[in-house]
């Protein structure tokens, strides 16, 4: 029986939408977003008015709201950002976080990268989640990264109210007796509160990386290395993160 092939977190505007013709409109958008973010406004109104000035779509104003982070909230999280020669022996994982991301960009999906570096995806899944033919292969890349660099242990924290939760743990068990690695699955109510607490975090949620105490880029780690092909969309930040401020 052959396996069902699914593109995570794929949409057919996504070409037209963040294409080139999108690209000037998109990148003043940002400018404007970060010039509002920078004078203490709030991210979903600022966002909202925004889009609707500029006409954006649904997506196009979540990847937006994904990207686009204040000077103040950049400077947080790069001072607790993690290289790889800083990571402890020990990590914890943002599961499904992680694992999503991963599965869209194995899927040739859009995923975007934001001011902070970090990889992220517009899949919005919204509590539902089904494992897929690209689940296994993202896990994978996760464990092969871990090992490569020197982890021997990793937790895996996954919301349990988010569906199939079990059946994800169950499979990264399974994996995990091909890697060198100690590994835990941790099915819990409010995963990102826990995280928050926490040192040597894997995750890419903006919430978590302002307030936990140290963090690793994971996918935009992997992604590097071992997805090269992946459609990633950048925002030109560097033409106006130094102005405004």
């Amino acid at each position: 029986m052959m396996t069902k092939i699914v593109k995570r977190g794929y949409c057919l505007k996504d070409e037209i939408e963040f294409g080139s013709q999108w690209k000037d409109r998109l990148n003043r958008a940002g400018e404007e977003l970060y010039y509002l973010l920078n004078r203490g406004y709030k991210l979903n109104p600022s966002s909202t008015f925004i889009g609707n000035h500029y006409m954006l779509s649904e997506r196009q104003r979540l990847a937006l709201v994904r990207m686009i982070a204040s000077k103040k909230q950049l400077e947080i999280r790069i001072e607790k950002e993690l290289s790889p020669a800083e990571l402890p022996k020990r990590v914890v994982v943002d599961g499904f976080n992680t694992i999503i991301s991963l599965e869209v960009a194995l899927s040739d999906s859009l995923i975007i990268k934001g001011m902070d570096g970090t990889i992220r995806d517009l899949a919005g899944l919204r509590g539902t989640y089904r494992i897929i033919d690209k689940t296994t292969q993202a896990v994978q890349l996760i464990f092969q990264a871990l090992e490569e660099l020197n982890i021997s242990e990793a937790v895996f924290y996954l919301d349990q109210p988010v569906s199939n939760s079990g059946r994800l743990k169950s499979l990264i068990i399974e994996i995990a007796k091909n890697y060198n690695l100690s590994i835990e699955v941790e099915v819990i109510y409010d995963v990102d509160r826990v995280l928050e607490k926490m040192e040597g975090v894997i995750s890419s949620d903006a919430v978590i990386l302002d307030k936990c105490i140290s963090w690793f880029n994971l996918n935009g780690w992997i992604t590097d290395r071992y997805v090269q092909q992946a459609w990633v969309y950048e925002m030109n930040a560097s033409l106006f993160e130094n102005k405004y401020l």
